[in-house]
C-alpha cells in the first residue's frame, strides 16, 4: 500500500461508514426549505440583483495570450459571468502533489477586467491520468463487474474513498487560491453527476447503510417480503448489490443508498470550500439528464447547495415548449426558488440521433423560456470549439478559429435583452396557486414494475400539466414531501408511494380547504415498496371515501365519460354516501363498463379527487378547468396557440413573458396597458413572430 494510502485509510473509512448513513426513513427526511418567492440567497445573504449570461470557457486549452480576446468577445456579446475549470483537474495538478493554480487565478483576474464574474468548477469529474493509473482503485466498476478505462469522463467512483480524499485535497487548494478571489461569485461541484460504482467500498457503504437502516436481518427481511422465492437473507453479505433487476424492496433502497453516495460525494467537496471561501460565493452543481432523470434523488442532492441548477439541452428537433417549460419547473421546485441553467445549448448539440441546428430565433427564445420559468443565469456550453476531443463537433459561439458563428448574433440580442430587463426581474420568481407533485421513490417503483411498456410517468404528468399551464402563468412541480400551504390545488399524478408523513399532510391540507387531485396507481406502495394492505389509494381510501376494485393495463382503448382511456384503467367503487362519480366508462373491456372512473368528494373545507385513467386531452382539459373553478384559482389571460405566457412576480412588480414558438406571427391582446421591457412605450396588445418574445411589466402588481 502506498504511504499516502496507510496514512489516510482510517478516516477514509470512517467518513465511508458515516457516508452511508446519510438518509434515515422515507418519513423521517427532510424537506426542502420553502423559500419566499424571488428570494436567491447563498447562506442566508441575498445572492444576485440582476440576470447573469456567459458560457463555458476552457481557457487551459488555449495559448494565454489569445485569453483577453476570448474576454473581449464576451463582454461585446453582453456575457457578465463565465464557467472555468470544470474538466481541468490534469491543469491544476499535473503530477501528484505539484499544483499549478496560478493560471486559473490569472484567468479569474483577467475577467474582472472585463466585468465578467467566475463560477468554478471542482474537476471531479474528470480525474487526471496519473492518478488513475497510480491508484485503479479509484476507478469506477461498473453493474456487470467491468472497472472502466481511462479516456473518457465519469470514470470515477463516487463511494471509493481514496478517490474523495483526492478530490478534497484539489478543491480545497481551489478553495485557498480563489475563495477570496472578489470576481470569483460561486462554485460548481464536479459536472452533471451520472454514474455510481459498484466497487468494493460502494458495496461494503451498502452493508453499513442497511445495518443502520434496518438493526436486524429479520426488520429487512420483513420489509422486503423474502420469503417470496426464498430470498431470506442470514448475513448482511448476501445481500446483493448491482443493477440486475431484483426484490423491488431491495432496489428502491439501493437507489435510496446511491442517493446518499452522491449527497456524500458532494458534501466531502462542499465542506472543503466552505472551509476557505467567503460565505458569499454560492455552491450549487449542474444536474444533467434533460430535468427528467431518476438515477437518485435529487431534492435530496440540492438540500445542501445554495441554489439548483442544470443543463438545459433539446438534442434531436426543436423545443417541446410544455416538456421543457415543465422540466424549468421540476428544478425550480428543487428548492422552491430561482435556478440557473448551467449550460444551455447554442443552436446544436453533437451527442443526438440528428444534432440539427434550431431555427432561428428558437435559441433566444430557449433563453427566455428559462427566464420566464424562474432562470436567474444562463450560460451556454460551451465558448469555443476544442480542436480534438469526444465533443468537437458540439456547437458554440465561436468557431475553432476564434471567431463568431452565426448564433454569435443571436446571443448578442439575447445579452442586450437580459441588461434590459434585468432591473425589472431581479427579484421576482413565479408564483403560482397550483402545484404538481413529482416523488422520485414513487417514480422508481412504478418503473421497477410498469405493467404496460407504454406508461411513461412524464408524459403522465405532462398531461395535467398542459391544461394547467395554458390556464396559468406559472405552474409550480414541488416534492411531495413539501407544504402545501400555498396552494388552493394540488394534482399527485404519480404518486404511487405514500408514507404516513405524506397522507398526513395531504390529509390536512385538503380538511383545510385545499382541492387534492390524484392519478392512477396513487397510494398502491408503502415506503418499503410493499403493497398497501388496504386498496388504493390505501391510506387515503377513507378520505376519499372510495377505492380501486381493480387496475387494467389496457391493450385497446375504452370510452370514459365523453372521451377514452388508454394504456391504464381502474375500476372505482364509492364507499361512502357522499363520494361522487365523476367519471364512468361507457363500452369497455368487459370489467370496466358503466363503472366508476373518477370519484370526488367535499371533505371539510376542500375536497379529493381520484382519477383512475389516463385520459384524453379534451377529458383532461374540461376536468381541469373544473378543478380550477371549484379550487377558487383565477385564470390568467388567454393567449393564441402557439403562444406561452409566463409570470415572474416579487418587490412590488408584476412581470409577463410572452414567447410565440409557433412559425406563424401571432397577435396577443393585452388584459391592461403594459410596459414593453424590450421595445419601450407602453402596449395594449403585441404582435410576436415566429420565436417572438415580449418582456412586459404591468402598471401594478397583482
Amino acid at each position: 500500500m502506498n504511504p499516502r494510502n496507510s496514512r489516510q485509510s482510517g478516516r477514509w473509512k470512517a467518513a465511508l461508514i458515516g457516508s452511508a448513513l446519510l438518509l434515515a426513513l422515507p418519513s423521517a427526511m427532510p424537506a426542502a426549505a420553502t423559500t419566499a418567492p424571488g428570494a436567491s440567497a447563498a447562506n442566508g445573504q441575498e445572492q444576485f440583483r440582476k440576470l447573469y449570461l456567459g458560457s463555458a470557457w476552457y481557457p487551459e486549452q488555449w495559448p494565454e495570450e489569445r485569453w483577453a480576446e476570448d474576454l473581449r468577445l464576451m463582454q461585446a456579446h453582453g456575457a457578465n459571468v463565465v464557467r472555468i475549470g470544470e474538466f481541468a483537474w490534469s491543469a491544476m495538478e499535473p503530477t501528484e502533489g505539484a499544483y499549478d493554480l496560478g493560471w486559473l487565478v490569472r484567468a479569474v483576474r483577467l475577467a474582472a477586467k472585463y466585468d465578467i464574474k467566475v463560477v468554478i468548477g471542482t474537476p471531479t469529474d474528470t480525474p487526471p491520468a496519473w492518478m488513475t493509473q497510480k491508484y485503479p482503485e479509484v476507478l469506477r466498476i461498473d453493474g456487470d463487474g467491468k472497472r472502466l478505462g481511462h479516456g473518457g469522463r465519469r470514470q470515477f467512483s463516487i463511494s471509493d474513498p481514496h478517490y474523495r480524499q483526492l478530490s478534497r485535497d484539489i478543491v480545497s487548494r481551489m478553495a485557498q487560491a480563489l475563495g477570496h478571489e472578489p470576481n470569483v461569485i460561486g462554485w460548481q461541484i464536479g459536472n452533471e453527476y451520472t454514474d455510481e460504482s459498484y466497487d468494493p467500498a460502494a458495496k461494503a457503504g451498502w452493508m453499513d447503510w442497511l445495518k443502520g437502516r434496518y438493526g436486524t436481518l429479520d426488520k429487512l427481511n420483513d420489509a422486503w417480503t423474502t420469503q417470496y422465492w426464498s430470498q431470506t437473507y442470514s448475513d448482511w453479505n448476501q445481500v446483493p448489490f448491482n443493477t440486475e433487476k431484483g426484490n423491488p424492496g431491495l432496489m428502491l433502497e439501493q437507489k435510496r443508498y446511491i442517493t446518499s453516495q452522491w449527497v456524500a460525494f458532494q458534501k466531502n467537496q462542499i465542506d472543503a470550500i466552505r472551509a476557505h471561501a467567503l460565505p458569499a460565493q454560492f455552491i450549487t452543481t449542474n444536474l444533467g439528464g434533460l430535468g427528467w432523470a431518476n438515477r437518485f434523488d435529487r431534492y435530496a442532492i440540492n438540500r445542501d447547495l445554495d441554489f439548483a441548477s442544470w443543463d438545459n439541452y433539446v438534442g434531436t428537433g426543436h423545443l417541446q415548449p410544455y416538456r421543457n417549460g415543465a422540466s424549468h419547473d421540476l428544478v425550480r421546485g428543487w428548492k422552491r426558488k430561482n435556478f440557473w441553467v448551467m449550460e444551455i445549448q447554442p443552436g446544436f448539440v453533437n451527442w443526438a440521433p440528428v444534432s440539427n441546428m434550431l431555427y432561428p430565433g428558437e435559441t433566444r427564445a430557449m433563453a427566455w423560456q428559462a427566464i420566464g420559468h424562474g432562470a436567474d443565469g444562463i450560460l451556454y456550453w460551451q465558448w469555443r470549439n476544442a480542436l480534438n476531443g469526444q465533443e468537437t463537433m458540439h456547437g458554440s459561439i465561436l468557431g475553432p478559429d476564434g471567431k463568431p458563428l452565426p448564433v454569435y448574433d443571436e446571443v448578442v440580442r439575447i445579452g442586450r435583452e437580459m441588461a434590459r430587463a434585468t432591473p425589472v426581474l431581479a427579484g421576482t420568481a413565479p408564483v403560482s396557486p397550483v402545484a404538481i407533485l413529482q416523488d422520485y421513490p414513487s417514480r422508481w417503483t412504478i418503473d421497477f414494475q410498469p405493467h404496460h411498456k407504454d406508461y411513461d410517468q412524464i408524459g403522465v404528468l405532462l398531461d395535467y400539466y398542459a391544461p394547467l399551464k395554458d390556464a396559468l402563468g406559472s405552474v409550480d412541480i414541488v416534492e411531495a414531501d413539501g407544504s402545501l400551504d400555498r396552494y388552493k390545488l394540488v394534482v399527485a399524478p404519480n404518486l404511487a408511494i405514500l408514507t404516513p408523513d405524506m397522507t398526513a399532510r395531504l390529509s390536512a391540507f385538503v380538511k383545510a380547504g385545499g382541492h387534492l387531485i390524484l392519478g392512477p396507481r396513487s397510494g398502491q406502495r408503502d415506503a418499503y415498496d410493499r403493497l398497501q394492505p388496504r386498496r388504493q389509494p390505501g391510506p387515503l381510501a377513507d378520505l376519499l371515501g372510495g377505492q380501486v376494485e381493480q387496475f387494467y393495463a389496457l391493450d385497446e382503448p375504452v370510452a370514459v365519460g365523453t372521451g377514452t382511456a388508454r394504456i391504464w384503467a381502474e375500476d372505482l367503487t364509492a364507499k361512502a354516501p357522499d363520494t361522487q362519480v365523476l367519471l364512468r366508462y361507457g363500452k369497455a373491456n368487459g370489467w370496466l363498463d358503466g363503472h366508476a372512473a373518477a370519484l370526488t368528494r367535499q371533505v371539510g373545507k376542500g375536497r379529493i379527487t381520484y382519477v383512475g385513467a389516463l385520459i384524453d386531452p379534451d377529458l383532461m382539459k374540461t376536468l381541469i378547468d373544473d378543478a380550477l373553478k371549484g379550487a377558487g384559482v383565477a385564470r390568467d389571460f388567454a393567449v393564441p396557440a402557439d403562444v406561452e405566457l409566463m409570470t415572474r412576480q416579487g418587490d412590488g412588480r408584476s412581470i409577463v413573458i410572452l414567447i410565440n414558438h409557433g412559425k406563424e406571427a401571432r397577435s396577443v391582446t393585452l388584459p391592461e396597458t403594459m410596459t414593453d421591457i424590450l421595445e419601450g412605450g407602453t402596449k395594449q396588445a403585441v404582435t410576436l413572430g415566429a420565436e417572438g418574445v415580449a418582456v412586459l411589466q404591468r402598471g401594478t402588481d397583482k
